[in-house]
């Protein structure tokens, strides 16, 4: 059965639109995907700036946090997972 979700960043946007952790927006948005489509894995990477750390207390300007999730091969198959990694890197 093929199933469809959203396209395009909007289960990002859906998710993100919430007052939340980075963290939980990365395995939020997979866990939404592999509902929904039932593959045999799923990665998401989410790299951010925060406006907490530009505007007050520690003013890191170009500080980005990144975070990730992987479910089924990605954190099972250490391959799997390093390749996708390499992959997003050269990108």
């Amino acid at each position: 059965m093929v199933r469809s979700v959203p396209g395009d960043g909007r289960i990002a946007e859906i998710f993100s639109h919430r007052l939340q952790v980075q963290e939980r927006l990365s395995k939020q948005i997979a866990v939404a995907i592999s509902d929904a489509l039932e593959p045999r894995g799923v990665a998401v990477v989410i790299e951010a700036t925060h406006i907490c750390m530009v505007m007050r207390g520690v003013q890191k300007i170009n500080s980005r946090t990144v975070t990730s999730t992987m479910l089924g091969v990605f954190r099972e198959d250490p391959k799997t997972r390093e390749e996708f990694l390499s992959l997003i890197k050269s990108s």
